[in-house]
């Protein structure tokens, strides 16, 4: 399913390197069999008004939309466990599917960054890769709704991946749980968040008082290991070679 790796791409940090293939990623939607007609318009209408766009201008709503709050992260299980122990389980279950694939990740990325994710399931073929997006189906979906609240085109991106998915949504009671949402994007709501996070450690010489005893969780975004434009590439290996591998698990990590 190379569109994945197309949409993947769209949905992750924008650079010059992508705009500079504007036209053969107008050239893949049009030729890919799997999109509906209306799938193929809404994409070429994305990639047409983005990389028509001064990439700093780009990048600047890039970051306004993804890297603050938590409402629109792109990390998957952010919007199923947040902060909970489950998250890390979830993380190391995820991580084994990928390396029973082939799939080797570099340490500063999160297994569930979306667009990372979306380069898992291109490989697993089209009924597999389906079932991969079914299971996430329903995150696909809020983000696509809250992006539509906002008028905002990144959400055709999230639509044409639930749409391949083939889940059965049902949008209206999305849109009325989104309805009822406060914005987390405002620098109020973002010092907010900090201050709830903070966290005192006392220290057996210093006590809680010390220079050191004080840190603050950081807002959850994708990590900057993740952005394309820092090259820290994707690599396939011949899971053959490798010493040590694991058995691939019967069971998709939640």
């Amino acid at each position: 399913m190379n569109i994945l790796r197309l949409i993947s791409r769209l949905i992750d940090y924008p650079t010059g390197e992508l705009q500079n293939n504007w036209k053969a990623m107008l050239n893949m939607v049009d030729s890919d069999d799997s999109l509906s007609d209306q799938d193929k318009k809404n994409l070429g209408v994305f990639i047409d008004e983005r990389c028509s766009m001064d990439i700093l201008d780009w990048q600047s709503d890039y970051d306004a939309l993804f890297e603050r709050g938590r409402s629109l992260s792109l990390l998957l299980f952010e919007h199923i466990h947040g902060e909970s122990r489950d998250r890390g389980q979830a993380m190391i279950d995820l991580i084994a599917e990928y390396k029973a694939a082939g799939l080797d990740i570099g340490m500063r990325e999160l297994p569930d960054y979306i667009p990372l994710y979306l380069e898992f399931v291109a490989t697993q073929g089209a009924e597999n890769g389906q079932g991969w997006l079914q299971d996430v189906a329903h995150i696909l979906a809020l983000l696509k709704v809250r992006l539509a609240q906002r008028d905002c085109d990144y959400s055709v991106l999230f639509e044409t991946l639930v749409n391949l998915s083939g889940a059965p949504i049902d949008y209206s009671d999305l849109a009325t749980q989104v309805k009822g949402e406060k914005r987390d994007d405002s620098k109020e709501a973002i010092d907010k968040v900090w201050e709830e996070e903070m966290v005192t450690f006392g220290s057996g010489a210093g006590g809680p008082d010390s220079d050191n005893s004080v840190c603050a969780s950081s807002v959850s975004r994708p990590a900057e290991g993740q952005r394309r434009d820092t090259e820290v590439p994707i690599q396939f290996v011949d899971a053959a070679n490798r010493q040590g591998s694991a058995a691939s698990s019967s069971v998709r990590g939640n």
